[in-house]
């Protein structure tokens, strides 16, 4: 399933809910399309709860998409990731590298 997403703001927070698979497919559109919209707002949420698939791609697009804005002092949150994504995410040690807080 090709990932999609919407953003919704309020004030200065923008929580983006992603639908779809986070792979390899989505690189162009992460890079090329969200990460600009997401540096204008202070803080932001990434809503996996339809996100049923993350690829070993989707997890570097993971940590490059934190790493770029807390760069720019943007705080990020990841919520409502499904069990067997977070799994995935628990074995490669993602909350440890962006950080245990950034899972809410």
């Amino acid at each position: 399933m090709v990932l999609k997403f919407s953003i919704n703001e309020m004030d200065s927070r923008g929580v983006v809910n992603l639908v779809g698979d986070l792979d390899i497919e989505a690189t162009e559109m992460i890079n090329d399309d969200l990460i600009p919209c997401l540096l204008e707002f202070q803080i932001i949420q990434l809503n996996f709860e339809h996100v049923p698939f993350v690829d070993s791609s989707g997890m570097g697009l993971l940590l490059n998409i934190v790493k770029r804005l807390k760069e720019q002092n943007i705080e990020v949150t990841i919520s409502d990731v499904k069990e067997e994504v977070y799994e995935v995410f628990d074995l490669l040690q993602i909350p440890e590298i962006v950080g245990e807080e950034t899972f809410v």
